[in-house]
């Protein structure tokens, strides 16, 4: 998500982020997760590519099953009227959907909780630890470093529930409860700025996850919302194509980076 947002000139003026930018992306995820909650409550629903009219949807899975990635931007779904603006801030919003060959349920779920390895399965990830367990609810921290032409890290804090409806469907929901931009990173006087001061190069990420075991595999379906700065006056040209292209690819990757994680350790099982 970040990635793009390091193009940012060094130039760029500092921005933080306003409460009422804030509230605005929390009125925005509210009514996603408003919507979000019919489907989660309906099996046959679960997963959004369920919902797409009967041709769309007959295609969606064949593409799934020949190993492509369906992605869509849901920024017309997600907020109040399908606005997707805020002040001083820009939401971001993509869902994509993988299905993962030969893999149970356990599999896949072992893979995406296990918060002391995320570095070993996502580039971007520099490390990570898990802070706490209680149950299906996490707390976990990561570093993220992502160089596009300036180098920005972010430490960041998440929130993480997940929740089994029946053996064969789960899904999960993450919160950044902390996005702050680290100075001199890996240096002897880095220094991680307050939450919502610096750059803006991202405020807030949210992530929900969704898993059906079917058809062979597991169906890993991931909805990310994600809140930035607003792009500076006179930058709108070179930077805004950049906004609307990336949130899409870096979904992209990470599922693809987790389906051949969960792969590799089939592989190595000798399944």
């Amino acid at each position: 998500m970040f990635a793009v947002l390091a193009v940012l000139p060094t130039a760029t003026p500092a921005a933080d982020l306003k409460p009422e930018t804030l509230a605005a992306f929390d009125r925005y995820v509210a009514t996603a997760e408003a919507r979000m909650a019919k489907r989660l409550s309906d099996p046959n629903i679960f997963l959004y590519v369920n919902t797409l009219p009967p041709g769309e949807r007959d295609n969606a899975f064949s593409s799934l099953k020949a190993e492509e990635v369906y992605m869509t931007s849901l920024a017309a779904l997600g907020g109040s009227g399908g606005d997707t603006s805020v002040p001083d801030g820009m939401v971001h919003h993509w869902l994509g959907t993988v299905l993962i060959p030969g893999a149970r349920l356990n599999d896949v779920l072992s893979l995406v909780q296990d918060y002391n390895h995320k570095q070993d399965v996502y580039p971007e990830v520099v490390r990570s630890h898990l802070i706490s367990r209680d149950g299906e609810h996490f707390r976990a921290t990561m570093r993220f470093r992502e160089h596009h032409v300036i180098t920005v890290t972010l430490d960041t804090e998440h929130d993480v529930q997940y929740i089994e409806v029946d053996p064969a469907h789960w899904y999960s929901r993450s919160y950044s409860t902390r996005v702050s931009q680290v100075e001199n990173a890996g240096k002897p006087d880095e220094r991680d700025l307050p939450d919502g001061q610096g750059d803006g190069f991202m405020w807030r990420i949210d992530t929900y996850w969704r898993f059906v075991e079917r058809d062979g595999g597991v169906y890993l379906e991931v909805e990310a919302i994600s809140l930035s700065r607003d792009i500076p006056a006179g930058l709108g040209w070179l930077i805004k194509p950049f906004l609307q292209s990336v949130p899409q690819e870096s979904l992209q990757d990470t599922l693809g980076y987790t389906r051949s994680a969960v792969l590799a350790s089939l592989k190595a099982a000798g399944r």
